[in-house]
């Protein structure tokens, strides 16, 4: 699942930032946790605030994981999107998956720590029964998504992943693990 909503500027980069969660964080964390099957056995997040916050809410015990961290921004982190507009964020745009924000990371980089973690989340969720869950980000969830082997990278990009939602993710259903909930395995 994704984190509720932030309390930072539309337009502000974000990524490894810790913000602070909106002024709607319980009714949201509410609507989260209807969303969820059963109340889950262990939460795996990532380290930011927005994730811990939503994470801690859900009554598992938790996991906290730096490979769930958002993509780093390097530089860009804090700034107006538009403040950074030149030949490398240029670059960026064009091709997230190869180029790096200056300090920051690449999408390939950011999906091998995914892959990663992925796996140790499956180790887990096989070990048990009921709810594994995993509040992330958008980026990670997307490439969470792409490594199913069931979407392009491109497909897997521009997969729409709102604030606070929970995603069940037929994709996973390869046989290789349980039957999973981006954000989470059952």
């Amino acid at each position: 699942m994704r984190h509720t909503r932030v309390a930072v500027e539309p337009g502000v980069c974000y990524g490894r930032t810790n913000v602070p969660v909106a002024e709607t964080f319980a009714e949201e964390a509410a609507a989260v946790r209807a969303g969820l099957p059963d109340r889950p056995r262990l939460v795996w997040t990532s380290p930011a605030t927005r994730c811990v916050r939503l994470a801690e809410s859900l009554g598992g015990p938790l996991r906290v994981d730096e490979r769930l961290w958002e993509l780093n921004f390097g530089e860009w982190e804090g700034r107006r999107w538009e403040t950074f507009h030149d030949a490398r964020s240029d670059a960026w745009a064009v091709d997230p998956w190869n180029g790096r924000p200056p300090g920051g990371e690449s999408g390939a980089e950011m999906s091998a720590r995914v892959a990663a973690v992925r796996e140790d989340i499956w180790a887990e969720a096989r070990g048990g029964d009921g709810v594994v869950a995993v509040v992330a980000h958008a980026g990670v969830l997307r490439a969470w998504r792409h490594l199913t082997g069931r979407t392009t990278l491109e497909e897997a990009m521009a997969w729409p992943v709102p604030f606070g939602s929970v995603w069940p993710d037929e994709l996973a259903k390869s046989g290789e693990g349980p039957e999973e909930v981006v954000g989470g395995c059952r």
